[in-house]
């Protein structure tokens, strides 16, 4: 008799399944005796699951708090610049896409790490002597939150510890726990335009130290960091031999008045991992194709990390083709006037926003140089009713209808931030109606009078 035999008890009509049991090596193996776990329901998320943290998801969804009802919601809290409908993208970046899609060539399955075409035109964007690329040096991601994702999968194992700036983007902390990788923070300066506090960072490195992140423009901050800061973190990387995951989705992003440095062009010394993509500079956050620049003139990478890039971002098969199918047209052919007339808003938009809430008194704003975002520091000791800037941020959307994120969001306190991607007059009732809130609750703190009397 053949070890495995499949015995159907037929009468004629197809058989049920429960009608179906398995001879192994002439043992009948009947339903409901079958050895295995006990027969009862008990389906739990995964440790991945609990331990997926966002603390801005926390901190907004618990907001208990409901806007003025006399007053049109302003929200200054998100993100995204196409929410107001103020800025579109180029029209030429839209009929690439729609040629993409008309062609037909792109509706397939593409390469888990990017046609090789759409890698060359990435290559071709960003290659500069300083910093040279090749097509194996691009892999294209899900947006640049997929791109961070890879890099810290790839760098880092449960147990080790990845070195976070604070205040800085929520996600790198709900990616990294969620792997099981502790997150350290370090520091950044307002009273120094957000510059790094590098004796602070350099102390928290240690042997389980994988990788430190550097967000350059950042993001809550506005911030661009010079080309002198930039060599002293570089410095401190090469001293203690920690590469660098660099979220450069800003990049492009900066006011005619500063420069931004792809890290990558400064130092030949740490391997780097540059995270960038479409979202920001093109104004396209929904299409989501970002990308990762492996820069290791070095060798210090070796193959093992590309190649293990290249298996990580086969779990998901690639990024959307249509968007890869018309990244070449929308690197070539967007044109100069559609960037600057983006910063040049924006940077209007700033100066406005930081003119405004640094004359109302117990407001510190701090300048931003690029990027999308203000912080503004709350000098707390005014507004005694409030115990910190989630009470601040929540009683401004009850009583004025607007709405910034407290930077608790960003493992910060005491300052709030403002998008300022907004159109000029939302900004300005917005700004006018949170210097109506903090005159409200201003008090002179205490020894102070005399200061206030003026």
């Amino acid at each position: 008799m053949d070890p495995y035999l499949i015995q159907m008890n037929c009468k004629g009509n197809l058989p049920s399944i429960l009608d179906t049991h398995v001879s192994v090596g002439g043992r009948s193996s009947v339903p409901g005796k079958v050895k295995g776990r006990k027969a009862r329901w008990c389906v739990r998320p995964s440790d991945m699951a609990n331990k997926t943290f966002n603390p801005i998801r926390a901190i907004v969804d618990n907001m208990k708090v409901k806007p003025n009802p006399n007053k049109t919601m302003i929200s200054l809290s998100i993100g995204d610049p196409t929410v107001f409908g103020n800025l579109p993208t180029d029209p030429e970046v839209t009929q690439a896409m729609k040629d993409a899609l008309d062609s037909g060539k792109y509706n397939g399955y593409a390469p888990s790490i990017g046609y090789l075409s759409s890698r060359e035109e990435i290559v071709s964007y960003y290659h500069c002597p300083e910093a040279p690329l090749e097509a194996k040096d691009v892999i294209l991601t899900s947006g640049c939150s997929q791109a961070i994702e890879l890099c810290l999968a790839v760098l880092a194992n449960p147990g080790q510890n990845i070195l976070v700036p604070r205040p800085g983007f929520s996600v790198y902390r709900t990616l990294a726990e969620s792997m099981g990788i502790e997150v350290k923070f370090y520091n950044l300066l307002p009273e120094k335009s957000w510059e790094i506090d590098l004796k602070q960072l350099e102390s928290l490195i240690d042997e389980k130290t994988a990788c430190l992140i550097v967000n350059n423009p950042s993001n809550p901050c506005g911030s661009v960091f010079s080309k002198r800061h930039l060599q002293k973190i570089l410095a401190v990387a090469a001293r203690q031999c920690v590469p660098i995951l660099a979220d450069e989705i800003y990049g492009d992003m900066v006011f005619s008045d500063c420069k931004h440095e792809p890290l990558a062009t400064l130092s030949t010394d740490v391997p780097i991992l540059s995270c960038g993509g479409l979202a920001k500079c093109w104004l396209v956050p929904g299409w989501r194709l970002g990308w990762i620049l492996i820069h290791d003139r070095r060798g210090i990478f070796g193959n093992e990390i590309r190649d293990g890039l290249v298996k990580l971002s086969q779990r998901i098969l690639g990024p959307c083709t249509i968007v890869q199918g018309a990244l070449k047209s929308i690197l070539r052919r967007t044109p100069q006037e559609f960037y600057q007339n983006t910063l040049s808003f924006l940077k209007s938009n700033a100066d406005l926003c930081y003119g405004a809430l640094a004359a109302i008194p117990g407001l510190r704003p701090v300048r931003p140089s690029g990027a999308m975002y203000l912080m503004v520091g709350i000098e707390m000791e005014h507004f005694p009713e409030f115990e910190n800037d989630v009470e601040f941020t929540e009683r401004l959307v009850a009583e004025q209808s607007v709405h910034c994120l407290p930077a608790t969001c960003f493992e910060y306190q005491n300052f709030m931030r403002v998008v300022i991607t907004v159109p000029e007059v939302i900004m300005l009732e917005a700004c006018s109606r949170i210097q109506e809130f903090c005159e409200q609750h201003y008090h002179c703190a205490e020894g102070s009078q005399e200061e206030c009397d003026k």
